[in-house]
């Protein structure tokens, strides 16, 4: 388990994203985005949003790692069937969460969840890394049928960096 390479991606979105706050000039926030139907302001809280899940992955992924298989294989399988309210929900709960965890917020915001998954990380052991469960996968291009604890570490990432190549002010 590469620990260190997990935190120092950790440590990198917090950095690129105050850059990326720095660089979004006053016409910048309400100006659409690449592929999405966001603007560029509830983008990035999109992407503040990502790691947030983390947060609230990292225990479930704990339970449901030592518990049966087909416990996590069937509650995935129901999520999926869900994907359609889903993906309205994640938009417009996005649309609507810029409006608290705004432009002037949303660093700060960001700053404290990747603080706290940092301490997170650094108590993990490596049996707990490797715990995992069933995700469903239709919901978001990142999520593999599969993942460990140490995938969903590096899932907020993943989903950063695809995020920041829709802004269009970069």
């Amino acid at each position: 388990m590469d620990r260190d390479a997990i935190a120092a991606d950790l440590e990198r979105a917090r950095v690129t994203f105050h850059q990326l706050l720095a660089a979004a000039g006053p016409d910048d926030w309400d100006a659409p985005t690449r592929g999405t139907r966001w603007t560029n302001e509830q983008l990035l809280f999109h992407m503040v949003f990502g790691y947030m899940v983390v947060q609230r992955l990292l225990p479930l992924v704990r339970v449901m790692g030592r518990l049966p298989d087909r416990v996590s294989g069937a509650y995935a399988r129901l999520l999926n069937a869900a994907t359609t309210p889903f993906h309205q929900i994640n938009y417009y709960g996005s649309c609507a969460a810029a409006m608290v965890y705004n432009r002037r917020r949303m660093g700060a915001k960001l700053d404290r969840v990747i603080d706290s998954l940092q301490h997170r990380l650094a108590r993990e052991t490596d049996d707990t890394l490797r715990r995992g469960m069933h995700f469903p996968p239709e919901w978001d291009p990142f999520f593999s049928d599969y993942m460990m604890l140490e995938d969903v570490y590096r899932y907020p990432g993943r989903h950063f960096d695809f995020h920041a190549a829709q802004l269009t002010f970069t």
